[in-house]
């Protein structure tokens, strides 16, 4: 019996040693990289439909302040009435033959057209702030979800890490079981502990691929693709 214990000692500690080492190898910190996470902000850019939708607007904005602005002529209007030299009308006698222009000022158009303008100009400025604000907006989403996914890549590293402390504490009570010197209520919780972290791996796992696609559902590529 003090073997059994002197062993199950041994495994507990070593199971506790190489657990805190998985622990402290867990911290995604180190793997965060600044300069490809910017590239990864200049794909999402780039690439998300939401972006080009902001654009077009400034774009649709900005032309349709620009028309306003060159619409001044629209208050004037050109007509013209042609005369004949030999001709001679009865009933409205006049003194002029040939082509004779006329023009007309819309006033209405004239008093409405510089709030038209400025009208245009601040519709141009709201979607110009409304896309400086999602750009914003993206950078922070990009580097939210890639933190998400540097963290779910550490929970499996830690995951992974416990499954093979696991494995390794089964296999050495196991041998020990075999030989009589361990009971087998002890050697069946190593094999629940092993079950267990197996599950927690595949979690872990899960969660690591569930934040690479969000990932890459916000960046429009693949991430193995962002150089």
């Amino acid at each position: 019996m003090n073997t059994t214990l002197r062993l199950i000692g041994i495994t507990l500690l070593s199971f506790i040693f190489t657990t805190q080492l998985h622990a402290q190898a867990t911290s995604f910190i180190p793997d965060v990289d600044y300069p490809y996470m910017e590239k990864l902000i200049a794909t999402a850019k780039k690439n998300y439909p939401e972006m080009k939708v902001r654009q077009s607007q400034v774009n649709f904005a900005k032309t349709n302040w620009n028309g306003t602005k060159a619409s001044w002529l629209d208050v004037f209007t050109a007509s013209y009435i042609y005369q004949p030299k030999n001709s001679q009308n009865l009933l409205q006698p006049t003194i002029f033959n040939g082509y004779q222009l006329s023009i007309s000022v819309n006033i209405g158009q004239i008093i409405t057209k510089p709030f038209n303008i400025r009208a245009a100009k601040e519709t141009y400025k709201i979607a110009t702030y409304q896309q400086a604000e999602y750009l914003l907006s993206i950078e922070a989403q990009v580097k939210r979800l890639y933190f998400a996914y540097l963290a779910g890549k550490a929970e499996v590293r830690l995951r992974s890490g416990a499954s093979l402390d696991a494995e390794s504490a089964v296999k050495q009570l196991k041998y020990t079981f075999q030989k009589n010197e361990t009971t087998f209520q002890v050697y069946n919780e190593a094999l629940t502990n092993l079950y267990n972290q197996n599950g927690f791996q595949v979690q872990a796992e899960l969660s690591m691929l569930t934040a690479k696609a969000n990932l890459e559902e916000i960046l429009g590529a693949k991430l193995e693709d962002v150089k």
